[in-house]
């Protein structure tokens, strides 16, 4: 399999080698034959994109995001979900309770290259589009039609490619299309921002961190109508599995990435 990236969609390969690499241990906290198969396939060398500390916190990352995905679409089995830059995840394929439908968002390259990986699926959409541009919405609000619980949006390792400005954007056309919703998005750090080049993964990547929070709050200031429900740093699942991982959420407790979620409409608490 040959791909052609752009810098930033470049990173997708993180996630990816990692979650491969970790599904092939012997006592694998997470398991993505998918990612395995893809790994496979491009031939790439993976080291540059699988170090420890991305090793631990995707796997926390993962671990979390699944748990209180679960936890919505147990409350709401018909959840609509849309995963922005999507990448090369398969987390559909661990949620899919025969009634949710999903929306696989990327930019149109990284879909074309996430076409050649996986297969059409009974309610998986894949969307090539700019999510800075409302030009996707409508395919969305099409499924929406007629369902009460609020749509899902992932965010998962997007924000800090965005400027602030262009989260704005992002929450202002989330607004406006759609009346109530939740959004999950992964947070990253002004300290991690100011020293991405010591980031041991994505300094091997063409791409560059272009915001950060020290709190969630920071995102709800940009807009209007949007709430922050709850925010956890990765540093609560990653410390549980070793010393490293205790050490630095001791020793640099702000600086880890944290899930933080938002509702806008009549969304009340999850």
């Amino acid at each position: 399999m040959e791909l052609k990236l752009g810098d930033v969609q470049t990173t997708a390969l993180i996630p990816l080698a990692i979650k491969a690499s970790e599904t092939m241990r012997p006592h694998a906290r997470i398991k993505d034959p998918k990612a395995v198969e893809i790994i496979s396939a491009l031939d790439i060398d993976t080291k540059p994109y699988d170090k420890f500390l991305s090793h631990e916190g995707v796997v926390a990352r993962t671990i979390m995001l699944d748990r209180q995905l679960k936890g919505i679409i147990a409350q709401a089995p018909d959840t609509v979900i849309v995963n922005i830059g999507a990448g090369f995840d398969n987390r559909f394929s661990r949620m899919d309770n025969g009634k949710i439908w999903w929306f696989d968002l990327d930019l149109p390259d990284s879909i074309a290259a996430r076409c050649k990986a996986f297969p059409e699926q009974d309610r998986v959409t894949m969307l090539p589009a700019n999510v800075l541009e409302d030009t996707w919405c409508d395919a969305v609000k099409k499924v929406l039609a007629g369902r009460q619980s609020p749509p899902v949006f992932l965010a998962e390792g997007l924000f800090m490619y965005f400027t602030m400005n262009q989260i704005r954007t992002l929450l202002n056309i989330l607004k406006d299309n759609f009346p109530q919703g939740i959004l999950i998005a992964e947070q990253n750090s002004k300290l991690m921002m100011r020293n991405e080049k010591h980031h041991d993964t994505v300094k091997n990547t063409n791409a560059h961190f272009r915001s950060g929070t020290d709190s969630a709050q920071e995102i709800v200031e940009l807009t209007d109508g949007i709430r922050l429900l709850a925010e956890h740093s990765f540093n609560e699942e990653m410390k549980k599995y070793s010393l490293r991982g205790k050490l630095f959420a001791l020793l640099l407790p702000n600086a880890n990435d944290r899930w933080a979620t938002f509702a806008w409409g009549n969304v009340g608490t999850i």
